[in-house]
């Protein structure tokens, strides 16, 4: 009898132990999912990186980084992980109250297998792209055809009036493009804009308070930046068209930098070519 009852204590243990680990693994279990990109920035203070999943049509979080130098491995829901069927990257700010993925989408790319290779076409398709701009200095106080047509810089191709000349596709929201002259000390914005066919949102460095020609740019007049002097004479310099992120985390250029050119020796009404700068755009890869 006594034998008999030990042994049925032995069995209510053992069954007690079976169902306690059955509890414990029944749980979700995580898997790694391992990003890779190239070309990618360090982001300005205050705004991270955040990967999602896209599972059954909704974004599901794998985390966020700042670290631009290696690659990132996240914990992701395993069941969640196998059913993904794409990837975004998007940019954050780092104290984020919405759940969901901002505007600020950088790169996609759809799971096949295992895997997923990644590209800036969320942002737009930039294979195609071109422009041109020319030198010439309309807000400058003194009047038209002064001579001094080499401190300024438009995008488009001259004429009464200018007329826009980019091939470069609409962006979705999220973000807008900005013109750059690269000065003696760094890059000196001429304006966002995102439409080619209307002033830019800046003319702090433009002399007078009238609007310039109906296409981005601007003089450089007034307000040089730290080591900077002004005016800018911006024969043989390097003219950049970047695409931004709105909200901005930097006042430096994006890694998105669709256009480059370099301003030649003749103003208005000669134009200068733009060159595509498509190794610009970030790649990259995630496995699961």
């Amino acid at each position: 009898m006594i034998k008999n009852m030990f042994l049925a204590l032995v069995l209510i243990g053992f069954f007690a132990t079976s169902c306690s680990n059955d509890d414990d693994n029944s749980g979700p279990t995580n898997s790694n999912l391992t990003f890779n990109a190239q070309g990618l920035e360090a982001l300005g203070s205050g705004y991270v990186y955040e990967g999602w999943i896209i599972v059954s049509g909704a974004p599901v979080s794998t985390g966020t980084f700042t670290d631009v130098s290696s690659a990132q491995v996240f914990s992701v829901n395993t069941e969640q992980l196998n059913n993904a069927t794409r990837f975004v990257l998007s940019i954050e700010p780092a104290v984020d109250p919405d759940p969901a993925p901002a505007d600020t989408k950088v790169l996609v790319g759809d799971f096949s297998g295992n895997s997923a290779t990644l590209n800036s076409s969320i942002v737009g398709d930039f294979s195609n792209a071109a422009g041109a701009f020319f030198l010439r200095t309309p807000t400058d106080e003194t009047g038209t055809n002064n001579g001094n047509d080499q401190y300024g810089v438009w995008f488009g191709t001259p004429g009464m009036p200018p007329a826009p000349n980019f091939v470069l596709p609409t962006l979705p929201a999220g973000w807008t493009y900005e013109g750059w002259v690269v000065g003696d000390n760094g890059p000196i914005t001429t304006g966002t804009f995102n439409v080619f066919n209307m002033v830019d949102a800046f003319d702090d460095f433009s002399e007078t308070s009238q609007p310039g020609p109906p296409v981005p740019g601007e003089d450089f007049f007034l307000n040089a930046p730290a080591g900077e002097t002004f005016p800018l004479d911006v024969r043989g310099r390097t003219v950049v068209i970047s695409v931004e992120p709105v909200p901005d985390d930097s006042p430096a250029p994006f890694a998105i930098k669709p256009l480059v050119g370099t301003a030649g020796q003749d103003t208005a009404p000669a134009t200068h070519d733009f060159g595509a700068n498509l190794g610009s755009l970030p790649t990259g890869t995630v496995t699961r």
